[in-house]
């Protein structure tokens, strides 16, 4: 038997599970033939079934194909059928190539960011989320965090589930986000959908005075 028959048949994709994990995760295990296992996630909020349902579709076309070969596997995936693309189909083949990169990092011995190229710097700088559906969550928060030795956070604009649809509202947000520069750390901001297309620039020509790092999800 060659060295490749060996390698190809140690490396066959034996298993494919996936697993909900609350409140919106979704992950994936990949298991080969030789017991090496590989993680990945294929999370889609508010699609968790649809995502579940490609999962399954994958694992039946890929069962017993080698799980070296990343690139042969993701373009069958892509384009062996007439649709192509969308958010479930991309989060599940998402969560497979992950799993298939982790198998591979394993198997070989490194770790998957050097197979990728290498890294670009030794140091990053993060933030630390600090939530807030409350408004004396968002003071406090950002208070643990400072003390963790955080100089940035990202915070929710608005209380939870609340549309920003006027000016008393607008005005509300601007506050909360002034409390927490106030204490001296940047910010960064989410407002998860929820503001209203009239306030969008309104909102953003009051929050520019506070040097946001960004505005998500406006």
């Amino acid at each position: 038997m060659s060295l490749q028959t060996t390698t190809s048949h140690l490396s066959a994709i034996t298993k494919v599970e996936v697993f909900r994990v609350p409140p919106r995760w979704l992950f994936v295990r990949v298991e080969v033939a030789d017991g090496t296992v590989g993680w990945g996630e294929g999370t889609l909020e508010g699609h968790t079934e649809a995502v579940e349902g490609a999962f399954l579709e994958l694992k039946e076309r890929f069962m017993g194909w080698d799980a070296d070969n990343i690139e042969d596997i993701w373009s069958h995936a892509y384009r062996a059928r007439f649709y192509r693309g969308g958010e479930v189909l991309m989060s599940a083949l998402a969560g497979l190539d992950i799993a298939l990169w982790d198998i591979k990092g394993k198997r070989l011995g490194v770790p998957v960011w050097q197979l990728l190229g290498g890294k670009v710097r030794d140091r990053c700088k993060v933030y630390g989320w600090i939530g807030g559906d409350k408004p004396h969550d968002v003071v406090n928060g950002a208070k643990a965090r400072k003390e963790q030795g955080f100089t940035a956070v990202k915070m929710n604009g608005t209380e939870s589930v609340a549309w920003i649809d006027s000016p008393t509202i607008l005005e509300a947000t601007v506050e909360r986000v002034a409390a927490v520069r106030a204490l001296g750390l940047d910010v960064g901001i989410d407002f998860h959908g929820r503001v209203h297309k009239g306030m969008a620039k309104q909102l953003a020509r009051r929050l520019e005075q506070y040097q946001p790092l960004f505005i998500e999800g406006g």
